[in-house]
C-alpha cells in the first residue's frame, strides 16, 4: 500500500508563472475552484509566507459547501511549495502537499505529492482524480494569461 498520491504535469508556461499559481490569491482560487466548482474570491484568504494561513469556501455543483483551511510550510521561489490542507477545519490534522517545479523544454514540469497515510485505494484514486481536475483548471488559467 502506498502512502501518497503523485501527479506530474508539464505546463507551457514559465516556472515563475506556475509558482505564482500557488501564492497569488486570484490564481489559487481560480484553479482550486476548477470549471465546475465555485470558490468565490471574497471567501478566499491567503497569507503567502512560511507559517501563513489560507482558507477558502468551495461551492460544489450539488449544493455542498466545503470549508478549506491550510498553511504554507515551505516556499522556495520558484522551485518548491509545501502547504497543508483539510476540508475539516475543526480537525487539527492536515496533510502536506509538496509541489516541485523545474524548467523543461517549452515550459515547466510540476510534480505534486500528497501524503495519504492509511488511505484505501479508492480514496487515493478520488484524490488523484480531484488533483487532475485542479491541474486541468490551472493549465486553462495559464493559457489565458
Amino acid at each position: 500500500m502506498t502512502d501518497s498520491v503523485t501527479l506530474v504535469r508539464t505546463f507551457r508556461a514559465p516556472q515563475e508563472l506556475v509558482y505564482s499559481m500557488f501564492v497569488t490569491p486570484e490564481y489559487f482560487a481560480t484553479w482550486f475552484g476548477t470549471e465546475a466548482v465555485d470558490v468565490p474570491l471574497e471567501t478566499f484568504e491567503m497569507d503567502a509566507r512560511v507559517g501563513g494561513q489560507w482558507s477558502a469556501v468551495m461551492h460544489l455543483p450539488d449544493g455542498t459547501v466545503k470549508h478549506w483551511v491550510g498553511s504554507f510550510l515551505e516556499l522556495d521561489p520558484y522551485d518548491r511549495v509545501v502547504f497543508d490542507l483539510t476540508d475539516e477545519p475543526e480537525n487539527p490534522e492536515r496533510l502536506p502537499v509538496t509541489v516541485t517545479l523545474r524548467p523543461v523544454a517549452g515550459g515547466t514540469e510540476l510534480t505534486l505529492v500528497q501524503r495519504t497515510p492509511g488511505w484505501p485505494a479508492e480514496a487515493r484514486a478520488g484524490l488523484e482524480h480531484g488533483y487532475g481536475l485542479f491541474l486541468d483548471s490551472m493549465d486553462a488559467l495559464l493559457q489565458r494569461l
